[in-house]
């Protein structure tokens, strides 16, 4: 049900449950029960960045001071055209996802208003390219095979 709700997020609650191959009533409750325990979190729709005037997108690595990692988190999200920020392990201590309207808008972002932060220690550009978003619609794996 998740899968076709992450799908198309305006289903009809009668096309839902054709889909899923239940009842109308079936459809709603577990509808409702996705609700309640938040693993429906929103309904949104989804914006071309581009054909709004954010052609630009580069995936920003960041390091912080250690201490600062809560408050760096909150600048980071507060920065005009940030996206997403994702704490991470590894090399980096963020993951940080900023589109911009120009090339020099992303400059001014990265140079003048990230690296005055004081919690922020370095960083590393990447710029994207080309990119395809997927809807989350829940993790598949293969079954496991038997022991011998």
């Amino acid at each position: 049900m998740a899968a076709v709700l992450a799908d198309d997020g305006r289903i009809s609650i009668n096309e839902l449950a054709t889909r899923v191959n239940v009842s109308r009533a079936t459809a709603y409750a577990r509808f409702e029960r996705l609700r309640e325990r938040g693993v429906i979190s929103g309904f949104r729709a989804e914006i071309d960045a581009a054909k709004v005037g954010f052609p630009i997108a580069a995936l920003v690595l960041v390091n912080v001071h250690q201490r600062d990692w809560r408050t760096a988190r909150d600048e980071l999200a507060a920065l005009p055209g940030v996206e997403y920020v994702a704490l991470t392990s590894g090399g980096f201590d963020f993951v940080v996802l900023v589109r911009a309207p120009s090339s020099a808008a992303l400059r001014d972002v990265l140079l003048v208003k990230l690296h005055a932060l004081p919690s922020v220690r370095s960083t590393q550009t990447i710029f994207i390219l080309d990119e395809q978003r997927l809807p989350f619609a829940g993790v598949h794996y293969p079954e496991p095979e038997p022991p011998h």
